[in-house]
């Protein structure tokens, strides 16, 4: 069975599933947890910093755990992104 939004071209098709998008998906939730960015569908934000704790905590795991696995690339993104939500946490935090 065929969804209906499949036929539709107004919506941009969606990146490649690979790594890097995989984490830029994480960071954005994130940045949303954090209330730096609007909830989908809306131009509200809302900090909750449990969650925000808790999506920077599953981007360190999967940094820990794909550990020499990556490709360079992949490594400098994963340790900018997990840096830079860190040190927001912090602001966040005070």
């Amino acid at each position: 069975m065929q969804n209906s939004t499949d036929d539709r071209t107004d919506i941009p098709p969606l990146p490649p599933v690979n790594f890097s998008t995989f984490i830029l998906s994480l960071n954005s939730s994130a940045l949303m947890h954090l209330g730096e960015i609007p909830m989908p569908g809306s131009e509200e934000t809302a900090r909750d910093l449990n969650m925000a704790r808790h999506s920077i905590d599953v981007i360190a795991m999967l940094e820990e755990k794909t550990r020499g696995n990556l490709t360079e690339d992949e490594e400098k993104l994963l340790k900018h992104v997990l840096y830079d939500l860190r040190m927001k946490f912090i602001a966040a935090s005070k």
